[in-house]
């Protein structure tokens, strides 16, 4: 399993996975499956495949570029001279991770250490 680890810009920081929004549509699905079978059903899948990712995904911060990994497979690379913008929104509990880069905008759910994320974010892509 992966270690936050808090550094210089000049190291590779790679973020731990955090399973707080996989509990937290699994919850909703356990809660919501009383009500409505079907909803609690896809919620609960919806949980099973974040947990998944958050286990299997992996986020690393390098000098230039946030590369996205699976194993030891590096699936993405974005480098910060592309992004105009990131957000992390709803600050008390994070739940969701958007930036924007020159071509594309991206979402993701925040399965990664929240508080890792925002320092390595204010050092290698400060906002303007």
């Amino acid at each position: 399993m992966a270690t936050s680890q808090f550094s210089t810009t000049e190291a590779t920081v790679v973020l731990t996975p955090r399973y707080w929004v996989p509990l937290g549509f699994a919850i909703a699905a356990l809660a919501l499956g009383f009500l409505n079978i079907s909803l609690g059903i896809v919620l609960a899948l919806l949980a099973a495949f974040l947990a998944f990712q958050a286990a299997t995904i992996q986020l690393r911060f390098t000098p230039q570029a946030l590369e996205l990994y699976r194993g030891e497979n590096q699936l993405r690379q974005f480098p910060y001279a592309d992004w105009l913008t990131w957000q992390i929104f709803w600050s008390p509990i994070p739940i969701l991770f958007y930036y924007k880069e020159v071509k594309s905008i991206h979402f993701m759910p925040m399965l990664f250490d929240a508080k890792t994320l925002l320092t390595c974010l204010e050092d290698r892509c400060p906002r303007t």
